[in-house]
């Protein structure tokens, strides 16, 4: 089966934002929550370590889900591979 210049484009573009998504979702889980001790000041009331283990996280993760969605919606229907609604 022979790929065509299309194909790969639509790869390469999922293959950069996955890459991206999944840098940041590297940095949230493991560098933010490292070195959270070390961010000593208040954030909406709470200490900022806190916060990222309980709810910032989180937040970042739903954003992240959504984003992907989105932007996958659009290149499926920017290369006529979207599906019927």
């Amino acid at each position: 089966m022979q790929v065509t210049e299309t194909q790969r484009h639509y790869w390469q573009k999922n293959l950069r934002i996955t890459a991206i998504l999944m840098a940041i979702w590297f940095v949230v889980t493991f560098v933010v929550g490292y070195f959270a001790r070390e961010l000593s000041f208040t954030f909406f009331g709470w200490p900022f370590s806190f916060w990222v283990g309980a709810q910032g996280a989180l937040v970042v993760y739903v954003i992240i889900i959504w984003f992907y969605a989105r932007y996958m919606n659009k290149l499926d229907q920017e290369h006529g591979v979207a599906e019927e609604e």
